[in-house]
C-alpha cells in the first residue's frame, strides 16, 4: 500500500477506535446516579420493570461495572415455590432491590415500593395459574406481601399461613371436579 494512503487510513481507524471507546459505556466509570437510576427503573412494579430486571439477571456480565449485589436467598426461610407456587424470581427480585438500595443508603426511601413491586411480581406469577387455584395462590401472594411489608422478610410466614391457602387449593380443585 502506498504510503500516502497508510496514514489516512491509519488515522481514520484510529478515529473510529476512539469514537468507539468513548462511546461505550464501559469507557467511564458508572456514576452513582446512573446507579440510581439502573435501580430504580429495574425495581417498579410494572412488568417491563421486571423484564428489564430479569434480562439483566440472565447476563450479569453486562453489568458488572455497576457492583450490583445479585446475591440472594430466594424467600428466606418461606417456601420458594409454595403449594408449587414458583415465587422464587419474585423474592429473588424483591432481594435484589433490599441489597442494593440497602448499600447506597437509599432503602428507606425506597422499601415500600420494593414492597409493592415484590405483590405485582407474585401477582403476575399467580395469573399464570388455572383459575380454579388462583385464588389460593393469591392468598399466599397476599401474606407473603405482608410479611415483608411488616417484618422486612417473607421469613414471617408461617405454615398455618400455608396451610389456609393449601386446604383452599384442595378446597377449589375438588369443586372444580365435582
Amino acid at each position: 500500500m502506498p504510503r500516502r494512503l497508510t496514514i489516512p487510513l491509519a488515522s481514520a481507524v484510529i478515529a473510529l477506535l476512539t469514537t468507539l471507546a468513548v462511546a461505550t459505556p464501559a469507557a467511564a466509570a458508572v456514576t452513582p446516579t446512573q446507579k440510581l437510576s439502573v435501580l430504580s427503573s429495574w425495581t417498579q412494579t410494572s412488568a417491563s420493570s421486571y423484564n428489564a430486571w430479569n434480562s439483566a439477571r440472565q447476563n450479569r456480565a453486562a453489568w458488572a461495572e455497576y457492583n450490583f449485589d445479585w446475591s440472594t436467598d430466594y424467600c428466606s426461610s418461606s417456601p420458594d415455590n409454595p403449594l408449587g407456587f414458583s415465587f422464587s424470581l419474585s423474592c429473588f427480585r424483591h432481594d435484589f432491590g433490599y441489597r442494593n438500595y440497602k448499600a447506597v443508603g437509599q432503602f428507606s426511601a425506597n422499601k415500600s415500593r420494593l414492597d409493592s413491586a415484590f405483590y405485582e411480581d407474585l401477582k403476575r406469577v399467580c395469573a399464570t395459574y388455572n383459575a380454579v387455584v388462583r385464588p389460593a395462590c393469591y392468598s399466599l401472594a397476599w401474606t407473603y406481601y405482608q410479611a415483608v411489608a411488616i417484618f422486612g422478610s417473607v421469613a414471617a410466614v408461617d405454615q398455618a399461613d400455608i396451610d389456609r391457602a393449601a386446604k383452599m387449593k384442595v378446597d377449589a380443585e375438588r369443586a372444580a371436579r365435582s
